[in-house]
């Protein structure tokens, strides 16, 4: 299916966003050497429409807009997009699978399904944490509005430790506008949460969203300190338990982006792209001939070296 007429509509139409400034960085790991930004509308698509193969109605772009941001685009409808963006200058940013896991067949189904050897290994990180935590998981649940603004004050403390936080900037935010949609969700009955403690101590958080019947994995972090005991998978599996449990939503979607903790979790996917489409400037052209150029050397680079025995010191320069 790559017709142009299958380009999808939905019933609502999807709200038009303005053009943002976004970096389309020179990197080598996790060090960015440049970044050329460009104001791009971003055009994310659902899991639902990910997994039913819908080509999103691209909006009208401002004037000063370069493009757009299209992500968790099925990867075999990148063709047909470019084709439906009427002459864009397209740029593959990334490929990964867009991981999910389906909620109406049962936590025990669900669980069988995984391999033998990570239900064995979930069960010992729980029952290692039960130990330290004098025999029982600590698991603290949250759904209403003043129980969410009890989880937010405990999640933004282990989100100041987390990588996610430190790295990305991506930790449980602590905005006005966020408290106020978190408050307002609660009231709806359109979110969940959850916290680990460990001896007592918050160890791990996790922020999910529910649209459509739709759990989505929002923010997720834990301590930095608790690594060892492997905090965010044992809460993960606890925050499954209690969705299946209650018995009403189809999916947790685990978002844009790959990961172990997805892939292990999961139990479909759809092999998506983050598609950039810029209009065909002559230094649009010359930003992607650069950064494709570059990405294709640095691809190259890294095959020789994880072969050589420079492998190590790459890994460094990787991780910056």
């Amino acid at each position: 299916m790559n017709a142009v007429s299958e380009i999808s509509r939905s019933p609502e139409p999807r709200p038009a966003d303005a053009a943002r400034p976004m970096p389309l960085k020179f990197e080598v790991g996790a060090r960015t050497l440049m970044a050329v930004s460009r104001s791009l509308v971003r055009v994310p698509l659902s899991l639902e429409e990910a997994r039913e193969g819908r080509l999103p109605a691209l909006p009208p772009l401002e004037r000063e807009a370069h493009g757009y941001s299209v992500t968790s685009l099925p990867e075999d409808r990148a063709e047909a997009m470019v084709y439906a963006s009427g002459g864009m200058l397209p740029f593959v940013r990334q490929r990964y699978t867009r991981w999910y896991t389906d909620l109406t067949g049962g936590y025990d189904a669900w669980l069988a399904g995984l391999s033998g050897n990570t239900r064995q290994g979930l069960k010992r990180k729980a029952k290692k944490i039960e130990q330290i935590s004098g025999g029982d998981l600590d698991i603290r649940r949250f759904r209403t509005a003043g129980e969410m603004e009890d989880f937010h004050d405990i999640g933004r403390r282990i989100a100041l430790r987390t990588y996610q936080e430190k790295l990305l900037g991506s930790g449980l935010p602590d905005t006005p506008e966020f408290l106020r949609d978190m408050v307002a969700k609660a009231a709806a009955d359109s979110v969940r949460a959850w916290l680990l403690y460990i001896a007592g101590e918050p160890a791990a958080y996790l922020y999910c969203p529910v649209v459509d019947g739709v759990v989505l994995y929002a923010f997720v972090g834990h301590d930095p300190a608790f690594n060892d005991l492997s905090p965010g998978a044992v809460l993960q599996r606890e925050a499954f338990r209690d969705l299946f449990a209650e018995g009403r939503y189809k999916r947790f979607d685990f978002t844009e982006g790959d990961g172990q903790h997805k892939r292990t979790f999961a139990t479909g996917g759809v092999p998506c792209v983050d598609l950039l489409l810029l209009r065909p400037s002559l230094a649009n052209r010359a930003t992607m001939a650069a950064l494709g150029g570059f990405n294709r050397v640095v691809a190259g680079v890294k095959g020789v070296v994880m072969k050589s025995p420079l492998k190590g010191a790459a890994n460094k320069v990787r991780r910056g």
